[in-house]
């Protein structure tokens, strides 16, 4: 028995002695003033400049992204490499003393731009193209706020907020970066050998916007001073463009439900498609009884540029509840669709008309089996299987087009008869 708890005992000593060991290295930081290296690219410099622009009255601020490079010395401490800033979603509280961060669409954007970069570590390590400096995973710094006037130090709610995410251990943080953002200074007049937490970014009103820069870390649990340095944006990595399911969700949900209501079994996710990044959206979707999936692949542009359709048969052993998996196999024996004759894309259109083209070609559907949306009242829609009036919107142009692909059809076969009786005459 005493053999079983001896790990256990010597777990806890072990951690006992790193929390000591953090402890005494929080009070060396303290008393050395060691802290670590910013280094900031100038895109987020200028992303921070436009988003205070935007809110001079108010205070505001965005998430920051980057890398942390590890410093191989006994006592050396990481550079932080500030890449680019993110804007907080329609959620953020904005008023003259307060700010509140929104969440939702930031976290959205950081698990975008990790994944894209997770896998141009993957696809380009030990090659010119990946740095091996930067083989690091992209994480979230801390976020840049603007306080009024000249508040220049993070203030004390400021200060209880970084130590409460710092102790909750779901945040995985064990320091946060929090620049301060004021408007308004006069430009620095001549040049001085004093090293400062602060740069001095020109605004067009000939005053500057000033960046007060502050360190905070679990084990010291005070504010610091850390001394930024901005480099050009090409000596650091690019960040990827975001891509149209982040920064248009409710596309994104039209999407997806009108595939759901016309009774297709949808799943989605983020796959490399063609050996780059960024990633591709795609959605793969069966209906019940179906002998094979359909398989769409989106850019990060789209609409503007077309989706891709593919088919896959239904092979053994897919777990449809791990959606990743599932498309990889599905992608391995994937065919390509060709559009249907007469069949354009346009940024206007929805995935959900193209589906409706394919499966008309395929002779899976006649062109009028979509339900017609029923008009209680000019400009009141309401759907009998309860689809929401965007989904009707989509419906509703769709069976307009069957409608006249109908029509067009009907004249054809008359002007047809006419021609054939007159012959027969």
């Amino acid at each position: 028995m005493r053999a079983m708890d001896e790990p256990e005992f010597l777990k806890l000593m072990h951690m006992e002695f790193d929390h000591i060991r953090k402890r005494l290295r929080g009070m060396a930081m303290i008393s050395r003033g060691i802290v670590p290296k910013v280094v900031l690219s100038r895109r987020a410099v200028d992303r921070m400049l436009s988003a205070a622009n935007q809110f001079t009255a108010d205070e505001t601020g965005e998430a920051m992204v980057g890398f942390v490079v590890e410093d191989d010395t006994p006592e050396g401490l990481p550079t932080i490499y500030v890449l680019d800033t993110i804007s907080p979603d329609e959620t953020a509280v904005r008023r003259s003393h307060t700010f509140q961060q929104g969440d939702a669409q930031q976290d959205e954007i950081i698990w975008w731009l990790q994944e894209n970069w997770h896998f141009h570590r993957e696809r380009h390590r030990g090659t010119d193209a990946l740095p091996a400096r930067f083989d690091v995973p992209l994480r979230y710094l801390g976020d840049w706020h603007k306080q009024p006037g000249s508040m220049i130090q993070p203030s004390h709610g400021d200060h209880m907020t970084a130590l409460s995410w710092l102790d909750d251990e779901e945040s995985g943080m064990d320091f946060l970066l929090v620049p301060i953002v004021t408007l308004g200074h006069l430009p620095n007049i001549g040049e001085t050998d004093l090293t400062v937490n602060y740069i001095n970014v020109p605004m067009e009103n000939g005053r500057v916007m000033r960046v007060d820069w502050w360190y905070v870390h679990r084990d010291v649990r005070v504010f610091q001073p850390v001394h930024p340095k901005v480099v050009p944006d090409d000596q650091l990595p690019q960040m990827m463009k975001y891509s149209w399911h982040v920064v248009n969700p409710e596309r994104l949900y039209i999407e997806t439900a009108a595939l759901e209501d016309d009774g297709h079994l949808v799943r989605r996710l983020l796959y490399e498609c063609d050996g780059e990044v960024p990633l591709e959206y795609c959605f793969f979707m069966i209906r019940q009884g179906s002998s094979f999936f359909l398989l769409f692949v989106t850019q990060y542009d789209y609409p503007q540029s077309p989706p891709k359709a593919f088919q896959a048969p239904f092979v053994d052993g897919l777990d449809l509840m791990d959606p990743v998996e599932t498309f990889h196999k599905l992608w391995a024996v994937r065919e390509p669709i060709e559009d249907p004759p007469g069949w354009e894309w346009s940024a206007g259109k929805y995935l959900f008309q193209y589906v409706i083209a394919i499966e008309v070609d395929m002779g899976l559907r006649p062109p009028t089996s979509v339900s017609i949306p029923v008009l209680i009242e000019e400009g009141d829609v309401s759907m009998n299987d309860g689809r929401d009036a965007a989904t009707a919107k989509i419906v509703s142009e769709t069976d307009t087009e069957a409608e006249e692909m109908d029509q067009s059809a009907a004249d054809e076969r008359t002007v047809a008869e006419e021609k054939t009786g007159g012959e027969a005459q």
